[in-house]
């Protein structure tokens, strides 16, 4: 797709989980976006140029080459997927194609977005940008502990979330199994078949936590 938009411009902030599957998946494709780091307390991503940029404050979001944008995770994935082929990660046949994508939809539902809402509803650094119910992060505990244990279930009988190989599932889930440290949530002890599996990815380059440069 040589003919295709390309990338110019990645506003990001590569310490928010989004941002950070983005990110994993630039690495493991060996691509190089540059990026512009926004600051998400600063609420850079609400300024109005952006949103008349975007159409949306999140992120990350993708400029490309004719001016067009990209936003949602997923839709920029695909579309580097589109350009850089090799090293698949999104399915190579129609029955991968179909298996990521029921997995990456799994881990979403049932991970990060109840993940989020416990986080955005209960965290102090999240005071001054939402209207925090308390209420809202109890129940959503629920949820993400059952998400927890379909993750271990799937992965007691597969060595990765899809299938037999590494791909978009294992980053999104890897990520936000992550991310639920900031909700004092934890891979329970008992479930060894996900805890092997986040060991096994631990050092994956594409895995780590972003560290900001020192000021």
């Amino acid at each position: 797709m040589t003919d295709a938009p390309q990338p110019v411009r990645l506003v990001t902030c590569s310490t928010a989980p989004n941002p950070r599957r983005v990110n994993a998946f630039l690495i493991e494709k060996g691509v190089e976006i540059p990026k512009q780091e926004i600051d998400l307390a600063t609420r850079a991503h609400y300024d109005p140029a952006h949103l008349e940029k975007f159409g949306t404050h999140h992120l990350p979001a993708l400029e490309l080459s004719d001016g067009s944008t990209l936003t949602e995770t997923m839709a920029i994935c695909r579309y580097l997927e589109a350009l850089h082929p090799e090293p698949n990660l999104m399915g190579a046949t129609p029955v991968e194609l179909g298996r990521i994508d029921q997995w990456n939809r799994r881990v979403e539902f049932m991970i990060m977005l109840p993940a989020a809402y416990v986080f955005r509803h209960s965290h102090p650094s999240m005071a001054t940008l939402e209207v925090q119910e308390p209420v809202m992060s109890d129940w959503h505990r629920r949820p993400l502990a059952k998400g927890i244990e379909v993750i271990e279930k799937r992965l007691a009988e597969s060595p990765f979330l899809a299938g037999d190989r590494f791909t978009m599932a294992d980053i999104n889930a890897y990520i936000a199994l992550d991310f639920m440290r900031v909700t004092k949530t934890r891979v329970p002890e008992e479930n060894t078949a996900t805890l092997k599996w986040q060991a096994a990815l631990a050092d994956r380059p594409s895995l780590q936590r972003y560290v900001p440069p020192a000021a």
